[in-house]
């Protein structure tokens, strides 16, 4: 039997959980990609074409924050929010090794089927 490395990225999917799950909202998923932009926002200006409120705003940044999507930075009395792409680029690293490990398993099933 042969044995396998296993991928530290792709052993503790649990890691990266909280991120999958803060994203897992449509507002969320509007909040990043404006803030993708690479400047921060403040959030009269995230709320700007929205029909929620600056509240439902804020407790939709405070979730992106926990898991670190976004970074708060306060001037005076406004919070300005800015995309932070370290916890994106650990999923994109967790997804490739999981699909690495699915296009090995499909390959082996391939050559056991055809022998």
């Amino acid at each position: 039997m042969s044995r396998q490395r296993r991928n530290p990225i792709a052993a503790k999917p649990q890691a990266h959980a909280p991120v999958f799950a803060a994203l897992g909202d449509e507002t969320r998923l509007r909040l990043v990609a404006k803030l993708c932009g690479g400047r921060p926002h403040s959030i009269s200006q995230l709320t700007a074409g929205s029909k929620l409120t600056r509240q439902a705003i804020t407790k939709h940044l405070r979730v992106l924050e926990r898991v670190g999507i976004v970074r708060s930075i306060r001037r005076g009395r406004e919070s300005r929010f800015e995309f932070n792409p370290q916890p994106i680029e650990g999923m994109k690293q967790y997804l490739n090794s999981v699909s690495e490990q699915w296009d090995q398993a499909l390959s082996r099933l391939k050559s056991f089927v055809e022998n």
